[in-house]
């Protein structure tokens, strides 16, 4: 055989062993996985993506919706607080939406909800939601005031707070900082690995099963913690991926709850996720 010809049977044992479906992966092939881990939002394959009909369920939509009222009342904009926050009667209105939304169950006391707040700062969610709507380029502030560019108060009145959903899902995923409100010295980026832990997690609702499957196929992400006499790696990447994607992305979107009594005991295992039917209804998976 000549070189040419070699080269060519090994690019069609490459292609059949990178479509072949890997344990670690959780059956996906290494092909599957790649396209997951690097392709843009609109070329993902296996998988459709598509914005509800009713987005009453989901926090920072309806914040989000909340921004975009209270400036189209004002001729587009509003008036910032001194600290360039969101005013007080935007956040009452917020913080009243609560009880509207899967998440009241497991509140303990309001006053440590990441759903309500006498201020933005007290308030994760909202603060949140906020944060991507600048980065999404939807809102901006300015001398003062927060102001909802003209291309987006257009959409709004045409399709609604729907317009934005992608958008800013596109932005948690690929420009925000999932690190953002934490103070964790340990730092890995999760956001590559989004899909395949939503597909997992979506299949058994275990975050210890989540935390199994991702060291099983990523396991050089310990190796990028630093060692700890008090911690394993498995348990500090438990936690970014608990505090990060499930609570402080998932939840915040409305797509799953997490019961917050799960950390009242050591020796007691974690309870499921409970997921929600936002989530279904945005992901649907052919694999």
């Amino acid at each position: 055989m000549t070189l040419d010809e070699l080269n060519v049977v090994m690019q069609h044992k490459m292609q059949a062993r990178n479509n072949r479906p890997h344990p670690d992966f959780c059956g996906l092939s290494p092909t599957q996985m790649a396209n997951w881990l690097y392709a843009p939002l609109d070329e993902l394959n296996w998988v459709t993506i598509s914005t509800p009909d009713d987005l009453s369920g989901s926090p920072v939509m309806r914040y989000l919706a909340l921004i975009l009222d209270e400036a189209m009342q004002n001729d587009g904009a509003f008036k910032a607080t001194s600290k360039g926050n969101l005013p007080a009667k935007l956040v009452k209105q917020a913080s009243d939406l609560l009880p509207e939304f899967a998440v009241p169950q497991f509140e303990r006391h309001i006053s440590i909800s990441e759903f309500a707040g006498s201020n933005e700062d007290k308030f994760n969610a909202l603060h949140y939601a906020r944060i991507l709507a600048e980065t999404a380029g939807i809102i901006y502030r300015r001398s003062g005031r927060f102001h909802v560019k003209k291309a987006a108060q257009k959409l709004y009145q045409t399709q609604g707070v729907q317009a934005f959903f992608k958008p800013m899902l596109e932005t948690v995923i690929t420009r925000y900082n999932w690190g953002y409100f934490d103070a964790f010295k340990q730092d890995v980026d999760l956001r590559a690995f989004w899909l395949f832990m939503l597909w997992r997690l979506q299949s058994h609702a275990s975050p210890d099963q989540l935390i199994d499957d991702i060291v099983t196929a990523f396991p050089d992400l310990l190796r990028q913690l630093e060692p700890d006499d008090n911690y394993l790696p498995e348990k500090r990447l438990g936690v970014l991926i608990e505090s990060r994607f499930i609570e402080r992305f998932l939840q915040f979107w409305g797509f799953v709850t997490v019961d917050p009594k799960r950390f009242a005991a050591e020796d007691r295992k974690p309870p499921k996720v409970q997921l929600q039917p936002l989530l279904a209804q945005t992901f649907q998976f052919t694999l």
